[in-house]
C-alpha cells in the first residue's frame, strides 16, 4: 500500500507520497517516475517520502515550503528520528537511486552523491505534519501499470509536440519561400505582355522611339 498526501504549501497543492513498509519501498524504488524526488533522514531509519514534482518544477528549485512539509513528514515517520531535533534529511531524483543485490530490504545508495541535498530540521512542526495527516489517502498502486500508462502518455504528447514543431516548421518554410519569390528580381521586373497588342518589328521600335 502507498500513502498519499496532499500539500497547499504550493499552488497547485503538490502530491508526496510513501510507502507504508521497507517491502512497499522496494517497489517504490524500482518504480520512482523521473520527475520523482525522494527524502529520507540522514543516516537513521526513517520512512522514504517522495515529491510528484508538477511539469512547471525542477528538483533543484523546490519551493521551501514544500521541502518543509516534506523534511516534517519524514521526521515523523522515523521512530527515532521523531524524537531529536536538529535532524538532516537528504534529498535526491528518484532516478539517482541505486539499488544492487547485496543491499537489504528497503535500503538504497545513490549514483552521483553530487546530486544529493540536504535541508535542516530544528525540530518536529506539529501543524505541518497535522494538515498532511487529514489529507492522507491510502491506496493500493499496479506499478507497473501504472508505469506502462506513463510511457504511453509521454510518447503520445511527445508525438503531439513533434507533430506540431513539423506543422509550424513547414509553415515557416513555405513562408521564407513565398517571401524569396516577392524579393526575385525577376518577378518584380517582370512586364505581363499583352496577348492583343500587335508585335513589332525592329524598325518599328526603332521608329517608336523618334
Amino acid at each position: 500500500m502507498v500513502l498519499f498526501f496532499t500539500s497547499t504549501a504550493v499552488d497547485p497543492p503538490a502530491t508526496i507520497y510513501m510507502g507504508k513498509d521497507k517491502v512497499e519501498n522496494e517497489d517504490l524504488i524500482r518504480y520512482a517516475w523521473p520527475q520523482d524526488v525522494w527524502f529520507h533522514v540522514d543516516k537513521l531509519s526513517s520512512a522514504h517520502v517522495y515529491i510528484r514534482m508538477p511539469p512547471t518544477m525542477t528538483w533543484d528549485a523546490i519551493p521551501q515550503a514544500l521541502l518543509n512539509d516534506c523534511a516534517q513528514l519524514v521526521k515523523a515517520n522515523s521512530i527515532e528520528g521523531n524524537k531529536k531535533d536538529n535532524l538532516t534529511i537528504i534529498y535526491t531524483l528518484g532516478s539517482n537511486l541505486k539499488k544492487s543485490g547485496d543491499m537489504a530490504v528497503g535500503q538504497v545508495s545513490f549514483h552521483s552523491d553530487k546530486l544529493v541535498k540536504r535541508v535542516h530540521v530544528p525540530k518536529r512542526e506539529n501543524p505541518i505534519v497535522n494538515r498532511l495527516n487529514k489529507t492522507k489517502v491510502e491506496k493500493e498502486v499496479d506499478h507497473e501499470q501504472e508505469r506502462v500508462d506513463r510511457i504511453k502518455k509521454e510518447n503520445a504528447e511527445k508525438r503531439a509536440i513533434a507533430a506540431q514543431n513539423k506543422k509550424v516548421e513547414a509553415e515557416l518554410a513555405k513562408a521564407r519561400e513565398a517571401d524569396k519569390a516577392a524579393r526575385s528580381y525577376d518577378l518584380l521586373f517582370e512586364v505581363e505582355e499583352d496577348p492583343d497588342a500587335p508585335k513589332l518589328t525592329g524598325k518599328a521600335i526603332e521608329e517608336d522611339f523618334m
